[in-house]
């Protein structure tokens, strides 16, 4: 009989419990394929971003309010009215790295001029966004109807209410249709106080939490989650010249500036809608 000295023993013992534990080659293959999470903080910090608009990330939250709204890699997402492109920046470089598909839609086309600017200063990252007309009128492109996973604006609800209630009803309706079923709305607008008077929303830039939930409602969405991610209890909200008083736009020029920056960007809600599934 073979005899084996007790070191030996356990150094043997050591490497059977070790092959007994490790994880299967399919296991690795699996824990090291990018998770939404990971992939959500990679788009926030591509290079490609601009400065400027990093710096505004303290405010606006980017990887929290994209995986509050369940935003994944592989999605066809909407982002409406993207103006400067600032959620863009993220959303275009996570659509790329994840085989997604990413539209910008806007009024045609000058609500688009931002975009095409991007898409000719860098093609690699934004030649793939598709352009549609939001609202759409029949003439232009269009958000093709049952395609999107995920429909996302950020601080535009406001805008859509100054052309009226039933322009802003006509726009949750097409939103409506370009969604799949059990798709996602993800909303960030600027917050008006329930107890204040309705009539501000018209002027001021900010909104009841409480409207743009009857406007989705009526067009057929289901209010799924509300979170504080953007939430900000320094803002007053009693401007006279409104939302847009407040950073980024400081629309007072010099004029309390430093009181405006210590209050920093809006308070904002976040509200996410699904599209029932039948």
């Amino acid at each position: 009989m073979r005899h084996f000295r007790p070191v030996a023993i356990a150094a043997l013992l050591t490497a059977v419990a070790a092959a007994c534990s490790a994880p299967s080659h399919d296991a690795v293959a699996k824990d090291s394929a990018a998770k939404p999470g990971d992939a959500l903080a990679a788009a926030v910090a591509a290079p490609t971003r601009t400065p400027a608009n990093l710096a505004r990330d303290k405010y606006r939250h980017p990887a929290e309010t994209l995986a509050f709204f369940g935003v994944k890699p592989g999605d066809t997402v909407v982002e409406l009215w993207p103006g400067a492109g600032w959620y863009t920046e993220i959303l275009a470089p996570l659509a790329k790295a994840g085989g997604g598909t990413l539209y910008a839609a806007a009024p045609w086309d000058r609500g688009l001029n931002r975009v095409k600017a991007k898409q000719t200063e860098n093609a690699d990252v934004y030649g793939a966004v598709k352009l549609a007309e939001f609202p759409n009128a029949g003439t232009n492109p269009k958000v093709p109807d049952g395609s999107a996973d995920v429909v996302l604006t950020f601080r535009n609800v406001h805008n859509w209410r100054f052309d009226g209630k039933d322009n802003t009803a006509e726009a949750f309706k097409q939103i409506f249709a370009m969604l799949k079923p059990g798709g996602t709305l993800g909303i960030v607008d600027h917050r008006l106080n329930e107890s204040d008077d309705s009539a501000k929303e018209e002027k001021s830039g900010y909104m009841k939490e409480s409207s743009i939930i009857g406007f989705a409602e009526a067009a057929g969405f289901k209010l799924a989650g509300k979170s504080e991610i953007n939430a900000n209890p320094k803002d007053t909200k009693d401007y006279p010249k409104g939302v847009w008083t407040l950073p980024p736009t400081l629309t007072e020029g010099d004029a309390n500036r430093d009181t405006y920056l210590a209050i920093g960007e809006s308070d904002r809600m976040t509200l996410k809608f699904v599209k029932p599934a039948s």
